[in-house]
């Protein structure tokens, strides 16, 4: 994210993305050999870190972890976009703006506090949890959302609206969440902060102005959050303008993204992404196949037309009822979906149910699979497991409880943050 958002600080940008790159290879370092690590400390100059490096990082982490025996690896599906690739940013509000080190050295020590003081909508900097390090321009995302950002920023201080001071718990203007899809909508969903003294009439000012400047807005939303923190899944979430959803497509299909639904967001890339799991999962038509995490069910939905029957499990109960209208309106009647924690819902119980699945895809959050769940999956020997990753780390610990039956028939990295260290990595197992 650094790499390509230029702050008001200028000589930030570099020193953020050394930073942050530097600490992923420090939390990765044991698993990494000597020539990624020189590789990746040697890099200057360019963006960090490259594809060559996110490929052996991969190789590395699923020989050093997994120690399994591995396939030759495919080449590293790079990001079709680098820049505005991105379909979502969340953007903090703060009282105080985080300054540099260069920012105080450089200026009269009167200065430095009066600039401490000036409010920011940016993004949070790491060790310093109350203060924002304000954005003027950022990269990854269509340059529509730097103007809506900008102008949020503008009135609100233009017409005195107080931005949220974490450490005190007060202040109106909280947080600001940005959503474009590749329809053409565009989403903005602004959090406040309600004091005793009250607010709302300042912050309905602030959508009214937001939603005659910006008419491409098709879903204006707001919310009132008490809590200590921005999360907003438990949030009521209120609509000042037009619908509660907007849509992404991804070949014949449409996809309902709500404000809380999870979407890939690189939307170019997460086609790219999903194409190779269905294509490992080579479905020829009669196959049972379970969709594990399957979020709102785009895998599921994704691969549906190529299965019998495709039944996919997610632990967040929004994200199902997602799920269940994606398939409604694309007009899928091969699906059905459950929702509760992976390792108590797929049981053998639930197998003996509805069936031994013929292909597993599986799409864990970063910390992997719960052991638990590997064993059931171990136990209903599907004949293939598409195993889906944001984290290789995680899943080369999987792929060696795998071991025994399976083996790593495929190797597919696809990037799709370019600038960042993350890799998504998918991985086709068959039995032994």
């Amino acid at each position: 994210m650094y790499a390509t958002c230029r702050f008001a600080v200028r000589n930030t940008h570099l020193l953020k993305v050394k930073l942050y790159a530097l600490l992923n290879i420090v939390m990765y370092a044991r698993f990494l050999s000597v020539s990624t690590l020189v590789y990746a400390v040697a890099v200057n100059g360019r963006t960090f870190p490259t594809k060559k490096f996110k490929q052996q990082q991969v190789k590395d982490q699923l020989t050093r972890i997994g120690k399994v025996d591995l396939p030759e690896f495919r080449p590293i599906l790079g990001s079709v976009k680098t820049q505005e690739y991105r379909n979502k940013l969340d953007y903090g509000c703060a009282n105080k703006r985080y300054l540099t080190k260069q920012e105080i050295a450089t200026l009269p020590n009167d200065e430095s506090q009066s600039l401490k003081d000036i409010p920011a909508i940016g993004f949070h900097i790491t060790g310093a949890f109350d203060k924002i390090l304000p954005v003027e321009k950022c990269w990854l995302m269509d340059d529509l959302h730097n103007k809506i950002r900008n102008e949020i920023r503008d009135y609100a201080i233009e017409n005195s609206i107080t931005f949220f001071d974490l450490r005190q718990q007060k202040g109106l203007l909280r947080d600001v969440i940005i959503r474009n899809s590749n329809t053409g909508e565009w989403m903005v969903i602004i959090q406040f902060h309600y004091d005793e003294t009250g607010g709302k009439d300042e912050a309905l000012g602030l959508l009214k102005h937001i939603s005659d400047k910006f008419p491409e807005i098709s879903s204006l939303l707001y919310l009132d959050n008490q809590k200590c923190n921005d999360t907003i899944g438990d949030q009521d979430i209120l609509v000042f303008k037009g619908n509660d959803h907007i849509f992404e497509t991804m070949e014949d299909l449409k996809f309902k993204v709500g404000p809380k639904s999870f979407y890939q967001t690189n939307t170019e890339q997460a086609y790219h992404l999903y194409s190779v799991a269905r294509e490992l999962a080579d479905l020829k038509g009669e196959e049972l196949v379970y969709d594990l995490y399957t979020g709102t069910g785009t895998i599921a939905n994704f691969v549906a037309k190529k299965a019998r029957k495709v039944i996919g499990i997610e632990y967040v109960p929004e994200a199902i009822e997602d799920a269940k209208i994606n398939s409604e309106i694309n007009h899928i009647d091969n699906t059905l979906f459950y929702a509760g924690d992976m390792k108590d819902i797929l049981t053998d119980d639930f197998i003996a149910k509805h069936g031994r699945p013929d292909v597993i895809i599986t799409d864990p959050p970063r910390a992997g699979m719960h052991p638990d769940v590997v064993k059931t999956i171990l136990r209903a020997a599907p004949k293939r497991i598409v195993y889906v990753s944001c984290n290789p780390a995680t899943q080369a610990r999987d792929l060696q409880d795998f071991d025994e039956a399976y083996k790593v028939v495929a190797v597919q990295p696809v990037d799709m943050f370019p600038h960042t260290p993350h890799v998504e990595n998918v991985v086709l197992l068959e039995q032994r």
